[in-house]
């Protein structure tokens, strides 16, 4: 698959808010995803496709999704980038919080093997 097919791909399976599907088509067994900030319950980089199954199932585990807005792809020539703009309900907290960030996707071979998050701080 080439990058745009694999961007089109991703982006319409999170629109359906399929992430796991998204994740079991399009990443590699390898993949590499970086957070631009570490959590105390996430580390900043994560390697290797279990891994990243783990931290989507948290996500969605402990985040009551409200609304999703999800913009793009913007296509290069082995990568490209998502905006995710959510509303979102931590369940720990219970106040509704506001979401921005930017997703840079690198694709070798037709699957991505690096994410990269980079969040909106204004």
């Amino acid at each position: 698959m080439s990058t745009a097919e694999v961007a089109k791909g991703l982006v319409d399976l999170c629109r359906q808010r399929k992430n796991m599907e998204a994740i079991n088509k399009y990443y590699s067994d390898g993949i590499v995803s970086v957070e631009s900030t570490e959590g105390p319950a996430m580390p900043a980089e994560m390697k290797g496709i279990e891994a990243i199954k783990g931290k989507n199932k948290w996500f969605f585990d402990n985040n009551e999704l409200i609304s999703e807005e999800i913009n793009g792809p913007f296509v290069g020539e082995n990568q490209f980038a998502v905006e995710y703009k959510m509303d979102m309900t931590p369940k720990a907290s219970g106040k509704k919080v506001h979401m921005e960030e930017m997703a840079l996707y690198t694709v070798e071979n037709g699957k991505i093997v690096r994410e990269h998050f980079y969040y909106k701080t204004s």
